[in-house]
């Protein structure tokens, strides 16, 4: 990819969809964490550690080539996006719950993305000097991560009627920054794109199957509600592709386009597949019988 696009618009763009973010939340969305604990934790274990191990099962099971399979674990890594507490109000969800669970998200990506990136370059690649555990490009995340969610926290915080003002824009803005990532990450591998489709396209279709399936049922079977359920589904299954883009592309970290195509195909079909789910959980699962549950 055009080293000005990976250098300058793309980490402009992954700041804009990060501040929009943080525009939207406040401290309450992370200490609202006490009213459902039990929610947040399954969905927490779901997110880090049975996630990560259902896609490099995946990976195995297809035998995908070295840089495609990085580049699963990456977006397996990569925390929920903002697109999730759309459908999860579109579905029914605990929207609530959703931006709680995207905050957390967001702070543990800071350790859990580049711990399992490393792993995946470590075990595909054998190259035990990528993002990893190394504290620079630690630090980089950090700074791609937090720092524009903390600004739109603070903007938030001091300037709320601004904030309201910007929230919309901000997330227009971030649907169309979306688009323009993953057009760019497919066009430049674009004389590659049968082989890509053939190897990872059903990869990632059942991969996000099973994030979405994974982050419902799992709350479901530990007789969480059916509406926390749908909130933890769509965390899970709508990860934050921008963000794997970016990790991927970018110069300082992995370098690679080709390892940012699993998260620009999943970042197309995410919509049909969490659509899809959303519907199904909503208007054919039943609500189980009332019972006193964490809240």
């Amino acid at each position: 990819m055009d080293s000005v696009l990976t250098t300058v618009f793309l980490p402009i763009a992954l700041g804009i969809i990060m501040f929009g973010l943080g525009l939207g939340l406040t401290a309450a969305d992370f200490t609202r964490v006490a009213r459902y604990p039990k929610a947040v934790v399954i969905a927490l274990v779901c997110q880090i550690l049975i996630l990560p191990a259902a896609c490099f099962g995946l990976i195995m099971l297809f035998d995908l080539p070295a840089p495609l399979a990085v580049g699963m674990m990456l977006l397996a890594a990569s925390p929920g996006g903002t697109t999730a507490n759309l459908y999860s109000h579109l579905f029914g969800g605990d929207v609530a719950l959703n931006i709680s669970l995207t905050a957390i998200n967001s702070v543990l990506a800071v350790v859990s993305l580049p711990v399992i990136t490393n792993f995946a370059l470590s075990y595909f690649v054998g190259d035990g000097d990528g993002v990893g555990l190394q504290f620079d490009k630690t630090v980089q995340i950090f700074a791609i991560v937090l720092l524009p969610v903390l600004l739109g926290m603070l903007i938030k915080r001091y300037r709320g009627a601004f904030a309201d003002r910007m929230h919309t824009p901000v997330k227009i803005a971030s649907a169309l920054i979306l688009v323009a990532v993953i057009v760019g990450a497919v066009s430049a591998e674009w004389s590659n794109m049968d082989d890509y489709v053939r190897s990872v396209g059903l990869v990632t279709v059942l991969f996000s199957a099973i994030s979405l399936a994974l982050g419902y049922w799992a709350p479901r079977l530990m007789k969480v509600e059916r509406g926390q359920a749908i909130a933890s589904s769509m965390e899970i299954g709508i990860h934050n592709g921008t963000l794997a883009i970016a990790i991927a592309v970018s110069p300082a970290l992995l370098n690679s386009s080709e390892m940012a195509i699993p998260a620009a195909m999943y970042g197309v079909v995410m919509f049909f597949t969490a659509a899809a789910a959303g519907f199904i959980f909503k208007y054919t699962t039943k609500e189980a019988a009332p019972e006193v549950v964490d809240a």
